[in-house]
Order: structure tokens, then C-alpha cells, then sequence
């Protein structure tokens, strides 16, 4: 299986290099590497590029590339899986860490499945926020809905067959889930990747809960794009 990475940046600058040390320390490494910068203000290029001209960088086996495209994580996503190389995608937050074995899980699911994610754990110690962790993967075990931060997985033969990642500034992973389900159920990986707790510590954890569930029903219930977008931000 060949595999490659596809993260989509909006200023990034300060996780790149955690970020790019993770990927290159993973055994076995991905075949490919793609960060796709959406219109950054704080040099997350430049970081990057600068990065991957040190020698550990340099002389591992990962085909890294940098790229830029037009401002969105859904089209970030897009161009990157139009330059990938592999037969496996994987979309990873920038402020997400797989787990040591990752690449290995992704091998051994993608022999039965067409897609998975990965179960997730929020980097805080706070009881609460290891709650809300285990209500999303359970909640994506049953509804078979992956959020980005799950670190979705997808055949690059199935994720052509849909049309990519649909071209929405807000929920572009929960339709995209939907899609894929038509087509198969996923794996469920108990493997968890580690992602950033910032939003939920910066805005308050219950406040940012009764948001995400009060956004997802409003899409549900068809809000625009544009209406939920701008409370999300906001």
C-alpha cells in the first residue's frame, strides 16, 4: 500500500514543526507528504519550506511537497488529493498526531474497508474534555459521521469515485462521511490519534459543545452553508 498524507494549513506556523517531526518519526512512513497552505498571514510557506531543507528532513523517504491553494479545507483538500500519488489518502489536521503505528492500522483496514478514521483523544487532562472524546467516537460508530480531527482515510479509487470533498466552507467532512456511506461502512480504528483541545479551552468547553451539537442539527435540518459558517467563526 502506498500512502499519502494531505494536510491543509491556515496558519499553522507555530504546529508545523511538531507537526512535520511526528510524520517523519512514524515507522513505517507514509510514501508522501502533501501540506496545502490556504492563504496563511504567518509564514506557515516559508516554515515549512524551510523545514523540509534540514538533513533529517532531506534524507528520510517521504516525498514531501508544499503547495497553495485557493483559501477553504475543502478545496485545500482537493488539490491536495489531485497531486497525491498513493492509493490511500489520508487527510490530517495540522494540529492532530497519529498514533506510532498508524500507517500500519491504515494497511491492515483499508484490506476489508474503503475508508475508516481513527478514534480521538483531546491533548487536556480536564474529565470533562475526555468525555467529549468518547462521545464522538462513539457517536461515529454509530452513524458511521467521522469529523475531521478523526484523521479520515479514504482509497483514493473511492474518493475520486465521489467527487473528492464537496466544495462547502463548513461541514465538507460530515457530507463527505455521508457519501462514503452509501458506499460502505467504515473502520472504526480503537487506535487514537491526539488532537488539539485549543478550541474547547479557548471558548469554554460546554459553550463550544452545545455549538458544534447546535450546528450539526442546523445542517441536518438545512441551514446554509454561509449561515453556519459565519456562527462557527464568529
Amino acid at each position: 500500500m502506498n500512502l499519502s498524507i494531505i494536510v491543509p494549513l491556515l496558519n499553522e506556523a507555530n504546529n508545523l514543526p511538531e507537526l512535520i517531526a511526528h510524520i517523519v518519526h512514524l515507522d513505517p512512513a507514509p510514501q508522501q507528504v502533501i501540506l496545502v497552505d490556504g492563504g496563511s498571514v504567518d509564514g506557515s510557506v516559508t516554515v515549512a519550506k524551510e523545514m523540509l531543507t534540514s538533513t533529517e528532513i532531506a534524507q528520510s523517504v517521504i516525498d514531501w511537497h508544499v503547495i497553495e491553494s485557493t483559501v477553504g479545507r475543502a478545496q485545500q483538500m482537493n488539490a491536495g488529493a489531485m497531486l497525491a500519488t498513493g492509493d490511500v489518502l489520508l487527510f490530517l489536521h495540522a494540529d492532530t498526531e497519529l498514533p506510532a503505528d498508524a500507517i500500519d492500522n491504515v494497511q491492515q483496514a483499508v484490506a476489508q474497508y474503503d475508508w475508516g478514521r481513527f478514534d480521538v483523544r483531546l491533548d487536556s487532562h480536564n474529565p470533562l474534555l475526555s468525555m467529549v472524546g468518547l462521545m464522538i467516537n462513539q457517536r461515529s460508530r454509530l452513524v458511521s459521521i467521522a469529523t475531521g480531527d478523526q484523521a479520515i482515510f479514504i482509497k483514493k479509487s473511492v474518493f475520486e469515485q465521489i467527487g473528492g470533498y464537496p466544495d462547502q466552507p463548513l461541514m465538507e467532512d460530515v457530507e463527505l462521511c455521508k457519501r462514503l456511506k452509501k458506499i460502505s461502512r467504515p473502520a472504526c480504528l480503537k487506535s487514537k490519534v491526539i488532537t488539539s483541545a485549543r478550541r474547547w479551552q479557548q471558548h469554554g468547553t460546554w459553550r463550544t459543545i452545545f455549538l458544534m451539537w447546535h450546528l450539526r442539527f442546523d445542517y441536518w435540518r438545512g441551514v446554509s452553508h454561509s449561515v453556519l459558517k459565519q456562527r462557527y467563526y464568529n
